[in-house]
């Protein structure tokens, strides 16, 4: 390292730096907090895969889809084939965290160790197999925007410009993933959602068919939260954790239920906040605005929240001009 600090000032400088810098990167390999990325999966491939998946699902969503319907079928194979090679390698770069993750070694029994090729081969054949249903789902979230917002007058509309909906074909994707136990890349599609749209959902949380989020911003719904069939929620609406069990060595204790249940048919307003694992929306109930709710409701509730007062004073016009002269 001496040898290329012989130079200006700045460069000794920028050295010295560097020489502070060097012990605080770890290049062992185990999971740790000042572990060095190097054979990370690539968070950019992910989102390219991505991106390229939101195009098979709504060709033309991020990219120019000018195909006509008798090209279609190829251009769905060569998309299809470009994120099956972005996507093995990253998956493969993943699977080994299964078990030398941090929590992952504190698991009993501990987690099988596996090929991380072939699993990786695997997981994509299954994950791809399901990219039809996927389909089929997000056709009826589009129907249940236009049908759910008065102000969508094309289903055209919706597909090219609802964040609430692009959050919730990156979820459908990124579940897909985290049920079949790949680390990592789930979660950096569904932040890459949640910087695009402001809605973060965890991608462990489960969604039934026909789900709706109206204006989007500030939606939070967590890892083992369960949302029924045509379920609609406004923005800032949180489904999050009451509190979580530490275990003896004070930290979180992992693959618990902690967020709500909601089941079918159930309208949340703006800035609702429903925590808890034994929290259950009965079907068909309506919870109002800036509610904040930590229990149950049986099904088909109105839930509203006691407000301040408002109180509206008159201003008649002369006291108004008076005002204004002053």
């Amino acid at each position: 390292m001496e040898t290329l600090c012989t130079g200006d000032r700045l460069e000794r400088r920028l050295c010295d730096v560097v020489a502070q810098l060097r012990p605080l990167y770890s290049t062992e390999a185990e999971d740790r907090p000042d572990s060095l990325l190097h054979d990370y999966p690539d968070p950019s491939r992910i989102v390219e895969a991505l991106r390229v998946l939101i195009d098979v699902l709504f060709p033309g969503r991020e990219e120019s889809a000018d195909v006509t319907p008798d090209e279609f079928g190829v251009f769905l194979l060569r998309r299809l084939g470009r994120a099956w090679r972005l996507l093995r390698p990253q998956i493969e770069r993943a699977i080994p965290f299964r078990w030398k993750g941090a929590a992952a070694q504190l698991e009993e029994p501990a987690p099988a160790v596996v090929d991380p090729a072939v699993e990786s081969r695997r997981v994509l054949g299954e994950f791809f197999g399901q990219l039809p249903e996927i389909r089929r789902w997000l056709i009826e979230d589009v129907r249940a925007a236009y049908e759910g917002d008065p102000a969508a007058l094309t289903y055209a509309e919706v597909q090219l410009a609802y964040p609430g909906l692009l959050a919730i074909a990156v979820h459908r994707v990124a579940h897909e993933l985290y049920v079949r136990h790949v680390p990592i890349v789930p979660r950096i599609m569904s932040e890459w959602a949640h910087a695009r749209t402001g809605v973060d959902i965890h991608p462990g949380a489960t969604i039934g068919h026909g789900f709706f989020i109206d204006h989007a911003t500030g939606v939070v719904i967590g890892e083992t939260a369960r949302i029924g069939n045509r379920v609609k929620i406004y923005q800032g609406v949180t489904l999050g954790a009451q509190s979580f069990p530490l275990d003896e060595h004070g930290h979180p204790i992992k693959h618990i239920r902690r967020h709500p249940t909601v089941e079918d048919d159930v309208v949340i307003y703006a800035n609702a906040t429903i925590l808890g694992g034994d929290t259950v929306i009965g079907a068909g109930s309506t919870i109002g605005g800036n509610v904040f709710l930590m229990h149950s409701v049986p099904p088909n509730s109105l839930v509203v929240g006691e407000h301040a007062q408002l109180h509206v004073k008159n201003d008649p016009p002369d006291k108004r001009s008076q005002r204004k002269r002053r």
